[in-house]
């Protein structure tokens, strides 16, 4: 089982190019048997979103704004090494960067437009209000002595 499971998706017909991703391997720090001195399962992905041609202009400008305390000269890095395998790694680590990318290049959500508070409810408001300090001052005693 050493095929990746298809194309990323973005968003809408828009996924992560193949061949623009960049792949290292390492040794995943942490404890282990005698395999892990040998496996390089930790994934350390990188996406040029600055050279891509994937993304359209729109979308990679929103991505280049938001993403950039993230950015290395233009490129996201995405680290995986909470699975054993290497593959499982691989699959995390692009599901995420692919994530990320969704989320960067969203539109912006749409400005609120302010609504007015309908007359009935203030006025009701204003009436509860009187109506409570009436109550209240009902109860000083003044008219006790």
């Amino acid at each position: 089982m050493d095929v990746m499971s298809g194309p990323y998706l973005i968003r809408g017909s828009v996924s992560l190019p193949e061949a623009e991703l960049l792949w290292r391997f390492s040794r995943s720090s942490g404890p282990g048997g005698q395999h892990v001195n040998t496996s390089d399962s930790q994934v350390e992905l990188r996406f040029d979103v600055a050279k891509t041609e994937a993304l359209p202009e729109v979308w990679k400008q929103r991505a280049l704004e938001r993403l950039s305390g993230r950015l290395v000269d233009g490129v996201v890095t995405v680290r995986s090494s909470e699975h054993r395998s290497q593959w499982r790694n691989r699959e995390t680590a692009a599901v995420r960067l692919a994530a990320l990318l969704a989320e960067a290049t969203a539109p912006p959500p749409k400005p609120r437009r302010p609504t007015r508070i309908p007359r009935g409810i203030n006025e009701r408001r204003l009436r509860e209000k009187k109506q409570r300090s009436d109550t209240k001052r009902g109860r000083t005693g003044r008219d006790w002595g």
